[in-house]
This record gives structure tokens, C-alpha cells and sequence, in this order.
């Protein structure tokens, strides 16, 4: 390799730079690789980090407002979500968006929305460790493009994948936790609401009551400080 094509690998001027991004799920994506989330979107339908990206329509990358106070963090998308490539828009998605609603918080305005990963697994199964793993790195550049003060993991796969907190949802949802200076807070996942639909006083879908209005709370609290 002539010296001219070495140095071209690390001129950031290259316009073949983020083709140069390792594939190879043990080998990082730095920090600050993308520029932007439509960056990082066309990158993540082309990726094969893991096996999910063999058998995807589409990578889910996210929606919602790019500048949000709020980023809501699922696990992985399920085949609404491939056909469409935008994350919670089956029944999970409309119940969260009522959610979100009975407090007065939006996606257009609020809310920014991922998942730990972006392409379906097989038959909606839970993704593996190393299919997380490989994925993170995208998440992680969301959320520094983004820059939330309050990001809510909905259900253990998205509290596990990305701050390797194992705790069953049931012991940590509506407790506030910091990760990387930033508040987070484990909450139930929409499906599981579905699957729990009593509305008796501590019950699953009292407990989402009571946790989305502290989130509302500590919304407005960052919004004064802004």
C-alpha cells in the first residue's frame, strides 16, 4: 500500500470515510463518527455487524423530535417496525403515544424514540448479548446527536443493553438512575401493559401512571433550568 492511500484512510476530507467503518461487531465505532442521524440511519441499513442485518427489510433506527428533552429506548423492532423502519408503530407504538399524550408530552415536540437494536430478530425473540453489543455503538451516537436529559428504558432488555443493569423490571421501573450523567428511568414496556390491562391501584398500568407523570415532572424541571 503506497504511503498516499495510508494517509488517505485518515483524511477526514475522504469521501469514502464512513465506508471505512469496521463491520467486525468486536471492533468499535468511535465516538463522533457521525455527523448526523441520517448519517448513521444510512449506515445502520447497510450494516452486518451481526446476523440481524441478513434477514431485515428494513434497519429502525428512530423517530421523533432530534433535539427532544426525552429519548424513549425499546428493545428491538418487531415486523410492523421492519416494513415500515420506524420504531413502536404497531400496537406497543399507539398505546406509548397515548401514554406520552396523558401528560401533554409529544414525539413531535418531546420525545426522540430508538431501540437497542435496529433490525428485527427472528420471530420477535429477544436479541442476544452479542447482537446488543454489536448494535450499542449506533445508540450510543444517538444519544450524543440527540443529547436527552431523560431517557426512559422500556422493559429489562432496554435497561440491560445499555447500562448492563440485569435487575427485573418489576424491582427498578420508576426509579431514577443516572448513566453517563444523564437520568434515566426504567419503565414497562407497552406490550407488557397490553398483555396486564387492569387498571387496579398498583397494578402495571397504575404504575405507568404514576411513572410518566414523574417524567412529566422532572421534564418541566429542565425545561425551567433551559
Amino acid at each position: 500500500m503506497s504511503s498516499e492511500i495510508q494517509l488517505s484512510l485518515f483524511d477526514d476530507s475522504n469521501p469514502n470515510q464512513k465506508e471505512l467503518i469496521p463491520t467486525d461487531a468486536k471492533i468499535p465505532i468511535p465516538s463522533g463518527t457521525y455527523a448526523n442521524i441520517t448519517e448513521l440511519a444510512q449506515h445502520c441499513n447497510k450494516c452486518h455487524r451481526c446476523e440481524l442485518g441478513d434477514t431485515r427489510t428494513h434497519a429502525v433506527v428512530g423517530r421523533g423530535n432530534l433535539k427532544a428533552l426525552i429519548m424513549i429506548v425499546g428493545e428491538a423492532p418487531g415486523q410492523n417496525e421492519d416494513e415500515t423502519g420506524l420504531p413502536f408503530v404497531g400496537k406497543s407504538g399507539q398505546l406509548l403515544e397515548k401514554i406520552l399524550a396523558s401528560v401533554n408530552l409529544s414525539t413531535e415536540t418531546d420525545v426522540y424514540i430508538a431501540n437497542i437494536n435496529k433490525c428485527r430478530p427472528p420471530n420477535n425473540r429477544v436479541p442476544t448479548s452479542d447482537e446488543m453489543a454489536a448494535c450499542k455503538p449506533y445508540l450510543l451516537e444517538q444519544i450524543r446527536l440527540v443529547d436527552p436529559k431523560i431517557i426512559l428504558l422500556t422493559g429489562a432488555t432496554a435497561l440491560k443493553g445499555l447500562t448492563g443493569d440485569k435487575r427485573a423490571i418489576t424491582k427498578i421501573r420508576g426509579q431514577w438512575i443516572e448513566w453517563e450523567g444523564r437520568l434515566c428511568m426504567p419503565i414497562f414496556h407497552p406490550s407488557y401493559l397490553l398483555r396486564n390491562p387492569s387498571k387496579e391501584k398498583g397494578g402495571p398500568k397504575w404504575l405507568m401512571w404514576q411513572d410518566i407523570q414523574a417524567v412529566r415532572s422532572k421534564f418541566d424541571e429542565f425545561q425551567k433550568n433551559t
